[in-house]
C-alpha cells in the first residue's frame, strides 16, 4: 500500500474517499457478511459507517473502536453517540474526525441526524455525493437501517444535523 503523507509532520494518513464511496456503492443495499447486521438490535447505521471508514484504510483501534464479532466489539463501532465521541477525541490509532460546518464536508464524511421528538442524535450516514452546493438539498448520503444510496439529505425530517469531517487516520 502506498501512502502520500508527511509522517514527520502529522503522523496522519489520508482518508481514501474514493474507497469510502466504493464501499457505500457496493454495500448500501446489501450486508457484508464479515459484519453482523444490527438492524434488529437498534439499527445498522453506525455499523455501516464504521465499515466504510475501515474499508477506506482506517485501522481498528482495539481499545476504543473495533469489531471482531457481535460479542467482541466496542460501543463506538455501533452507537451513534459513542462513535461521535470517539471520532472527535481520538488521539490514537484509527480514524480522526472533527465536528465542522456543512460548508466543510466532503465525500466520505459523516452526518449524524437528530430526529424530531428524540433527545439525542440517533442516525449516522456517510456523504456519497455533493451536487452544486453544500446544503441539505445538494448533499446525498448512503446509510443502513433504512437502506439508502445517493439519497438527498433534505428528504429527511430532522431537528438537527451534525457534520464530522474525517481528517485521516493514525496507524500507531
Amino acid at each position: 500500500m502506498e501512502y502520500n503523507f508527511d509522517k514527520h509532520h502529522t503522523g496522519i494518513f489520508p482518508y481514501n474517499r474514493n474507497k469510502a464511496y466504493q464501499y457505500m456503492k457496493r454495500w448500501a443495499f446489501l450486508r457484508n457478511n464479515k459484519y453482523y447486521d444490527f438492524e434488529n438490535l437498534g439499527g445498522d447505521c453506525t455499523n455501516f459507517v464504521s465499515q466504510i471508514l475501515h474499508f477506506a484504510g482506517s485501522p481498528m483501534n482495539y481499545y476504543r473502536w473495533f469489531y471482531r464479532d457481535i460479542n467482541s466489539r466496542s460501543p463506538s463501532w455501533t452507537s451513534v453517540e459513542d462513535f461521535y465521541k470517539f471520532l472527535i477525541s481520538n488521539k490514537g490509532v484509527g480514524p480522526i474526525g472533527r465536528e465542522v460546518s456543512i460548508k466543510e464536508v466532503d465525500i466520505g464524511d459523516i452526518i449524524q441526524i437528530k430526529f424530531p421528538k428524540k433527545e439525542n442524535y440517533t442516525h449516522s450516514a456517510a456523504i456519497s455525493y455533493i451536487d452544486e452546493f453544500k446544503t441539505p438539498e445538494y448533499i446525498y448520503i448512503s446509510a443502513h437501517s433504512v437502506d439508502r444510496f445517493d439519497y438527498r439529505l433534505s428528504n429527511y425530517t430532522y431537528d438537527k444535523l451534525r457534520f464530522i469531517a474525517i481528517d485521516g487516520y493514525r496507524v500507531k
